[in-house]
């Protein structure tokens, strides 16, 4: 039985892989209910229309595909994560400093703050462990 204490170092690619998986695939839902549910309700509530408050992008599907890939484990696995995980990094801390400078906060800008911190701890996770334990991401043999 696992310690209350174990660390990735201490986990099987499996499960390691599974958590980062799952944990995508939560920040995924997050995500759709903080960007698109959320927003589409509070502005047909107000009687705007039901798009006024969405900034559309397709981040859920690329995080879709990384879950995916941490689950099956391709041969690209390892280049996708550390790929995505440099994109999303230095596309968050440049949009982190641009708002820091004088931030706004919202109910919009808060919950997308709040979304990205841990869309950020996220691919830092996933970035330490394709530079760290590449191992984790090798291919499932099959």
């Amino acid at each position: 039985m696992a310690s209350p204490t174990e660390t990735p170092r201490n986990l099987s690619a499996s499960s390691w892989t599974t958590f980062l998986a799952h944990l995508f695939l939560i920040l995924v839902a997050w995500t759709l209910f903080i960007k698109y549910l959320f927003p589409i309700a509070y502005a047909l509530a107000r009687g705007e229309a039901w798009a006024t408050y969405i900034y559309w992008d397709l981040w859920p599907v690329a995080h879709v595909w990384l879950a995916w890939a941490l689950l099956a484990r391709p041969r690209y696995t390892r280049m996708l994560a550390i790929g995505m995980s440099v994109v999303e990094i230095l596309i968050i801390i440049t949009l982190f400093t641009r708002f820091l400078v004088d931030p706004e906060w919202s109910i919009w800008r808060t919950n997308w703050f709040v979304n990205k911190v841990f869309v950020l701890a996220s691919f830092f996770l996933v970035l330490g462990t394709a530079l760290f334990r590449p191992g984790m991401l090798k291919a499932r043999s099959g």
